[in-house]
């Protein structure tokens, strides 16, 4: 990983996603590529921005997070899914984990922890061992 980390941001919330962008791209060596709160253009912007991470949130109204996370995490694109959700579930966290979420956080997470956790899991990733040495992490 060179340069500044690369995250997409995919959340139907335009008040969550925005307020997230803005967390991120004041962190120094990170920068958010893009924002969507589609799944399709999700999906399409992760192939086409190839960025390192992708945060995910789940509890979706067209019910397609977990598919979000299987596609990304299946597609040898290589980025790693951060999944950040309002209202913790163990049987999601569990969902998650094996769609290939590397973390599964609360949006309620403070913004040291937050990109403290979005580093480790990019830093995993381009070690080669980002499924085995942290397969989820809870807030």
């Amino acid at each position: 990983m060179s340069g500044l980390l690369r995250i997409l941001i995919i959340d139907d919330h335009d008040d969550v996603r925005h307020a997230l962008t803005a967390r991120l791209n004041s962190a120094p060596g990170m920068t958010v590529v893009g924002e969507t709160a589609d799944a399709e253009d999700g999906l399409l912007k992760t192939r086409t921005l190839r960025p390192e991470v992708v945060v995910v949130e789940t509890k979706r109204t067209d019910g397609r997070g977990l598919e979000i996370v299987s596609w990304i995490a299946q597609s040898g694109i290589g980025a790693c899914v951060i999944v950040l959700t309002s209202y913790p579930s163990e049987w999601e966290r569990w969902a998650a984990h094996r769609a290939g979420a590397a973390r599964y956080l609360l949006k309620d997470i403070g913004s040291p922890l937050l990109i403290e956790h979005i580093r480790r899991a990019a830093a995993s990733l381009s070690s080669h061992d980002y499924y085995h040495s942290h397969p989820t992490s809870t807030h």
